[in-house]
């Protein structure tokens, strides 16, 4: 495995890698979040007491559900680049961390909008919606010390230490609802042995979490390039490829 990936350790060979991944990842998300939407927005069922304001799901979960993932992906970058020094894994960490942070926005709004009608409050300060909001924070937290310094690695290994530190709201997050008592409704497609939704909606969402998360792959891959590019702009590949890109 590692002898399959020590090529990709090279700047070059992780662009080429990128630039030849990003149309499957973009033409993959694109098709999958067209029928997830339509089939979660226009024929899945309405739910018995919210009716139809529950089609939300169908933007707010993937939201939800991948911002911690991203984190998570964030934070093994940030692992991989302090355990075996891979500056790589650093663009990598910096490329995620604007979309977990636009991810974890979309979820804290379009939860308050769906909470309105159903607990009767856009907001609480609850377990769960306190946490999460710690990570839109620590999101911003990260970004905002990647562009502090102008020193890339003394940025790169501040936002790092700040994004292990907060790995520890990931387990609170999760398991806020069983924890304490929340307003928040417990965990329902995760219970895969009993899901807590009919698979009439059920379907539509997991298209759509599996739609955003190549979507998130997609963007990751842009800005994951841009970064490389950024951090490489001096190497002779990059301004042979620019030289290229400027006789088209």
């Amino acid at each position: 495995m590692w002898k399959w990936l020590h090529p990709y350790a090279k700047p070059e060979r992780s662009y080429q890698l990128a630039t030849t991944l990003l149309p499957w990842f973009a033409i993959s998300s694109i098709t999958l979040l067209v029928i997830g939407v339509t089939w979660g927005l226009a024929f899945a069922p309405a739910e018995l007491y919210q009716k139809e304001y529950y089609r939300i799901i169908y933007i707010h979960v993937p939201s939800a559900t991948l911002s911690l993932s991203v984190y998570m992906a964030m934070a093994t970058s940030v692992l991989i680049s302090m355990v075996w020094q891979l500056k790589l894994a650093d663009a990598a960490a910096a490329a995620m961390a604007p979309i977990g942070a636009t991810l974890t926005a979309i979820a804290l709004i379009t939860g308050a909008i769906w909470g309105a009608p159903s607990w009767g409050t856009s907001w609480v300060w609850d377990a769960r919606l306190t946490s999460y909001l710690i990570l839109l924070f620590l999101y911003l937290g990260v970004i905002a010390l990647h562009n502090a310094f102008d020193d890339r690695a003394l940025a790169s290994r501040a936002a790092g230490i700040l994004t292990l530190v907060g790995v520890v709201n990931i387990p609170i997050i999760k398991y806020s609802v069983e924890w304490w008592n929340t307003l928040h409704q417990t965990a329902t497609i995760s219970k895969l042995d009993a899901p807590s939704m009919s698979t009439e909606m059920l379907w539509p969402l997991l298209t759509n979490i599996l739609g955003f998360a190549l979507m998130i792959g997609a963007l990751t891959l842009v800005r994951f390039r841009n970064e490389v590019l950024a951090s490489n702009s001096m190497r002779p590949w990059v301004r042979e490829m620019a030289a290229k890109e400027g006789e088209k």
